[in-house]
């Protein structure tokens, strides 16, 4: 088995602001020195168009992590998260994705899991990290780069993590959030009044997902919960923000 940190990350991510691409993830330590390949997509046509693009290559790296132009990556990160996925692997089968904010869990009884900065705010829950998620955040995670697990073009930017961590559970792998802290500095209001487009966009998704995942169906992920009938879906606590 290679050691944490004899393994290589790769990064992808979907640019719609230079600026906050500029002042966020390109200010991040580990993605400045040019130490892992980063690989910016504008104008994408979804988030799959730009993670498959690279994940079909083959990418040049064991995990390739897909991450939000507005998240920032402290020093040392990479490092940190290197060795959350080695931790991971040792007490967990199989893991094929790695996240660092997601859902235990579904409905009433669903927990939080993670560890991030989000607008300012620090959000660390309590349940011991790494755990075996069920549904994941878009703001940030990786995927192993031989598991053969790719984004959902159909979802266009929504609900394709949580997708994607049921896709891997289907394959025999699992999906999980480990303690590897960023900040996500989305701008997206943090009182739910979303922009009317956004909302139509969101509700396109879902009607997507829930006709995919009608098997699967009550699923809560850090936006929303999923019942089988579009009229029962809520709109749950966000604590990451995640819509791009």
């Amino acid at each position: 088995m290679t050691s944490a940190f004899s393994r290589q990350l790769g990064f992808v991510t979907c640019a719609t602001d230079a600026d906050v691409l500029r002042d966020r993830l390109l200010a991040s330590e580990c993605l400045a020195s040019r130490r892992y390949p980063l690989f910016v997509h504008y104008g994408a046509a979804s988030a799959a168009a730009a993670f498959n693009s690279v994940m079909d290559q083959p990418p040049p790296c064991d995990w390739l992590v897909w991450v939000h132009q507005d998240v920032f990556l402290p020093p040392g990160w990479d490092e940190r998260f290197l060795k959350a996925i080695a931790e991971a692997e040792a007490k967990i089968a199989k893991v094929a994705v790695v996240g660092v904010y997601g859902i235990v869990g579904s409905g009433p009884s669903c927990h939080h899991v993670g560890h991030v900065l989000d607008r300012g705010t620090l959000w660390r829950w309590p349940v011991p990290l790494p755990c075996v998620a069920d549904s994941l955040d878009e703001l940030l995670f990786a995927v192993r780069a031989d598991s053969g697990l790719r984004l959902d073009p159909a979802l266009g930017f929504d609900l394709y993590a949580t997708d994607l961590v049921l896709a891997a559970r289907a394959a025999g792998w699992n999906a999980v959030v480990a303690d590897a802290y960023c900040e996500h500095w989305s701008a997206t209001p943090t009182d739910g009044n979303l922009d009317p487009a956004m909302v139509a966009r969101v509700e396109a998704s879902a009607g997507v997902f829930r006709e995919k995942w009608a098997h699967r169906l009550p699923v809560t992920t850090t936006c929303l919960h999923l019942e089988r009938s579009s009229g029962q879906d809520t709109a749950g606590e966000s604590a990451a923000g995640s819509a791009q």
